[in-house]
């Protein structure tokens, strides 16, 4: 073999070697910033459900008090431990089709419950 080409072919591996460590070290790094990039996320988008809740004129306490009425209902043993979160917002035309969904964090269980609108009263839709 000639010189250039094995000064080419060591270049070539070299390129790929750090590529692929480049890749390595890059999925670690996701791997270990995922929690905290997911809880922001999580943050952010109760941050805009609630922003765009009170810029609709919609009261946050009232949602708030509806769902936990609701859950008190549905599942009285883990309403008084559960936490609510605010989660999304549907507003569409009129008021029959809004809802207002909230994440229930009850002792370690998640789960969603959706609460829709009927004139100014807010109705349990789903609980899961």
């Amino acid at each position: 073999m000639s010189t250039g080409l094995i000064i080419v072919l060591v270049v070539l591996v070299l390129i790929v070697m750090l590529a692929v460590g480049g890749s390595i070290a890059q999925r670690r790094r996701m791997d270990r910033n995922r929690p905290a990039f997911e809880a922001h996320l999580d943050q952010v988008n109760e941050d805009l459900a609630l922003a765009r809740a009170e810029d609709r004129g919609w009261e946050r306490s009232t949602l708030e008090a509806a769902a936990r009425d609701a859950l008190a209902r549905e599942r009285p043993q883990e309403a008084s431990q559960a936490e609510l979160a605010l989660v999304r917002i549907v507003d569409r035309p009129g008021t029959d089709e809004d809802k207002a969904i909230f994440r229930v964090d009850a002792g370690g269980k998640e789960g969603q419950l959706t609460l829709g609108r009927q004139g100014d009263a807010w109705i349990l839709e789903t609980l899961t």
